[in-house]
């Protein structure tokens, strides 16, 4: 059978998010059901959503990665981007708000707007998107629709305007009121897909008149002429209504409101027929910024079906009998299966062997792909997510997802020896997959850290690891990357490496000056040798003994920074000296100086900013004092308290975890390293200790 194709005016692309258990997947799931897409609703509780399909997204009942789904509705085909709401993969979201012209936040009608529903307010503000807010499970018995409203227009966004609401909520709640069509619509047992059209009941009219005039003035509000009609006609006609709408959801300027049960199945329709009828298709866009390739020139790239074929990977799914699937939104041009672009990333070909749509994980083969809509491709050999493809006559490059810093790092040790090599390709592929998840070998600690945006991130990279390549890590708390440098001066610091052993000896003998330099600059090497008394050609051997010693550390092993050393003296033996000879003396004769020369440890401290509803504040700044950590300022952002501080990175180890159960999963932190600081010396005897214990162990 061949799938219908769709011009880009008939596309709508709608990324669903919000906090986590607000109902996405299973708005998701009844859209698709009531679209004829699937004929049986599923639900997360028993594992068999189309959104949700991975073993870990069943096991824990969350969204853990996003889901691509696709339906038509009134001629036009809406394409659902279904997000995780638990913060450890915002990165999923980020990506999926890239290709949406729409953003639905979806909101618990009892709980109001939480922590997961502000973060995604805030990347759909990043992304300057249309939105609209659903109100979900109003037919929790605490349904508090009214209040809810209030709420969202209070924090996210002033242009709420309601378009259906609740003709009684709670557990009764089976009809909506929509304002638009001026309709009370009732719906029959979820499944059943019965919907009635009625008049609204007399006692409902007041409340519904009231709101169809704050749609109509807030329509009006957007235009000098519509202001100008509404002003002499009173009222506006519905093709100025129609078209005022459009463009007023287009600008942002209003967020329409929808009442919803995902359980019921209550207001589905009605939201489907607006959705279809008034959200942006990507032809309505003004385009996407891209550069010219290799050059900093911007350019606007238009959504234009014939023009010349530009695609962006927004995301890369590894599927184990299919290899990896790359999501991709076509930005210009119609793209076909069979056709060759250029990564402007890498400049190398790649032929889009096999095009398809996606409902989960299920694929339909599609022959072609226009401007506006999102498929998929497999196999692809050079492209990664960030990736863009286009044709050899328009080289630009769309600018990329910026995936945020992580806040949480680990270390990673595999369980068995030999398996290092299918752990990185492993990691890489995970990476891959969630670009917010990062890998890195520090050579300082010797270990290979991961980092994300919170523990389940971690810990379910770990399990993966041994669910798809059989390979069994430990996640650990990495060491930090101390630094060691001396406070004070040695003036002559002398060493002599003299060995007889029959035949040709070892000789060499230096003075050293030793020196602190202010924090930051490394290390600085004088020669001041004068006379020749250590010959020009073994200089070059004493400075690498001194650096390969420092890079190993004196006092706890760790690298050596911030010293100035001058070589001002020493002996050599015409015969014995060799450059093997004053590398050792040097080495020893640095270990000496360093000693002596008032040694301490540095740690490094990072810049920590904590965002926190106000009544949480007390509790996170005495969690900061407790961690070393110094208040650097406050700020305040809405109903927020912006603190600003410095802790030391030994005592930001699982922080995000911690943050979130002092303020009950509405406190987010951000991180980044700052500079590098002095030790207390309770903890730097502390570290001594412990690295010359794990060396009389033999680590």
């Amino acid at each position: 059978m061949r799938l219908k194709e769709y011009g880009t005016e008939a596309i709508r692309n709608i990324a669903f998010v919000g906090h986590g258990g607000s109902g996405k997947t299973s708005l998701s799931e009844l859209f698709l059901f009531t679209a004829g897409e699937i004929n049986r609703i599923g639900t997360v509780e028993e594992g068999n959503t189309i959104s949700d399909y991975t073993p870990n997204e069943i096991e824990k009942q969350i969204s853990i990665s996003t889901g691509l789904m696709h339906f038509e509705w009134n001629g036009s085909k809406l394409n659902i981007l279904d997000t995780p709401g638990f913060s450890d993969f915002i990165g999923e979201v980020k990506a999926a708000l890239k290709v949406c012209e729409t953003a639905a936040i979806v909101v618990k009608s009892a709980e109001g707007v939480e922590v997961g529903t502000e973060s995604a307010a805030e990347l759909m503000r990043e992304y300057n998107l249309a939105k609209c807010i659903i109100i979900n499970k109003v037919d929790n018995e605490h349904s508090t629709f009214n209040e809810t409203l209030a709420n969202v227009k209070d924090r996210i966004t002033s242009g709420t305007t309601v378009i259906t609401y609740p003709a009684v909520e709670g557990i009764n709640f089976d009809t909506v009121i929509d304002v638009m069509k001026m309709k009370a619509v009732t719906y029959g047992e979820a499944g059943t897909k019965k919907v009635s059209e009625n008049e609204i009941p007399d006692d409902q009219k007041e409340e519904a008149n009231n709101y169809r005039t704050e749609l109509i003035e807030k329509i009006a509000e957007t235009s000098e002429s519509l202001m100008n009609k509404y002003f002499e006609e009173g009222t506006l006609s519905d093709a100025d209504l129609e078209s005022g709408l459009k463009k007023a959801i287009l600008s942002g300027a209003i967020a329409p409101v929808f009442a919803m049960s995902s359980t019921k199945g209550v207001g589905v329709n009605n939201f489907l027929d607006f959705a279809s009828q008034y959200f942006p298709s990507p032809g309505d866009t003004d385009g996407v910024e891209a550069s010219l390739a290799g050059k900093e020139e911007k350019v606007l790239v238009k959504v234009d079906k014939s023009g010349e074929p530009v695609i962006f990977i927004f995301k890369t799914i590894s599927e184990q009998h299919v290899g990896e699937l790359s999501l991709f939104k076509v930005y210009s041009g119609t793209v076909q299966a069979g056709m060759d672009l250029l990564n402007e990333n890498n400049n190398k070909m790649e032929r889009l062997s096999q095009l398809s749509i996606l409902n989960g994980h299920h694929r339909k083969d599609i022959s072609q792909i226009v401007a506006g809509d999102i498929g998929t491709v497999v196999k692809l050999k050079d492209t990664h997510t960030n990736n863009t493809l286009a044709s050899k006559n328009y080289s630009v490059v769309i600018d990329p997802i910026v995936f945020p810093e992580a806040v949480i790092r680990g270390a990673i040790v595999a369980k068995a020896k030999g398996d290092e090599d299918k752990i990185a390709s492993g990691l890489h592929t995970l990476h891959e997959e969630d670009p917010s998840f990062n890998v890195n070998y520090e050579p300082d600690i010797a270990q290979t850290i991961i980092f994300g945006q919170g523990e389940l991130q971690l810990s379910l990279a770990v399990k993966r690891l041994k669910e798809r390549y059989g390979v069994d890590v430990d996640l650990i708390e990495p060491r930090i990357p101390f630094r060691e440098t001396i406070k004070g001066k040695v003036n002559d610091a002398e060493y002599k490496h003299k060995k007889q052993s029959g035949g040709r000896g070892q000789y060499g003998h230096v003075h050293l000056k030793l020196e602190p330099l202010a924090r930051g600059n490394g290390f600085e090497f004088t020669n001041a040798i004068v006379g020749g008394v250590v010959p020009g050609k073994f200089i070059p051997a004493v400075e690498k003994g001194i650096q390969e010693t420092m890079s190993k550390g004196v006092v706890a092993g760790n690298k050596v920074v911030d010293v100035k050393v001058t070589l001002f003296d020493g002996t050599y033996h015409n015969v014995d000296s060799d450059e093997m000879s004053f590398k050792i003396a040097a080495s020893q004769c640095f270990k000496k100086g360093f000693l002596a020369a008032d040694p301490c440890l540095l740690e490094p401290i990072y810049e920590v900013e904590v965002k926190v509803p106000e009544e949480y504040m007390g509790d996170v700044m005495g969690d900061i004092s407790s961690r070393r950590g110094k208040i650097q300022g406050m700020d305040s952002d809405g109903h927020f308290q912006i603190i600003k501080a410095q802790v030391p990175l030994a005592e930001l180890y699982k922080y995000s975890s911690h943050l979130r159960s002092i303020t009950q999963g509405r406190g987010v932190h951000n991180r980044k390293f700052d500079h590098y600081e002095e030790v207390p010396k309770d903890i730097e005897q502390k570290v001594i200790e412990e690295y010359k214990k794990s060396r009389e162990e033999g680590n």
